[in-house]
């Protein structure tokens, strides 16, 4: 499910791990917003199977998405983190972080790893966001 519904000040229904594993899609901390890992998966399926730049660009998509739910976008974004399965994918999956996050330019990290909770993802993000007084616009809400 992908409705980034809000339970109990975090975000979550992206996945079915979420439930399942027992975390929060993105969670609040005073001014900064963290992103859990997120992948392709949308609605239900891998998007871009077999396409590291195009499983990049939807899995901070997903990221974004949970984001959004703050009232953040990629200007508040300060720092990612890229698990990518195969060093061969890095130029493209560079190719997509810089399109996305060039004006905004987090610091970031990207990774090689073994693998993923599903074979055919071939990368997982992780977003930082922050935004001076975003705690006091938040009290007494949800986000």
């Amino acid at each position: 499910m992908t409705d980034g519904r809000i339970v109990r000040g975090r975000v979550g229904g992206f996945s079915p791990w979420e439930e399942e594993f027992g975390y929060s899609r993105a969670v609040a901390a005073g001014d900064h917003v963290h992103v859990a890992g997120s992948t392709a998966w949308v609605d239900g399926r891998i998007e871009h199977e077999g396409d590291p730049y195009g499983q990049t660009l939807a899995a901070f998509g997903v990221g974004l998405r949970a984001l959004a739910a703050y009232g953040l976008t990629v200007d508040d974004v300060v720092r990612t983190r890229m698990y990518i399965t195969h060093v061969r994918d890095a130029e493209e999956v560079g190719r997509a972080h810089r399109e996305l996050f060039d004006a905004a330019r987090p610091v970031a990290t990207m990774v090689v790893v073994e693998g993923l909770i599903d074979s055919r993802m071939m990368v997982e993000v992780e977003i930082d966001a922050y935004r001076a007084g975003l705690a006091k616009t938040l009290e007494g809400k949800q986000p």
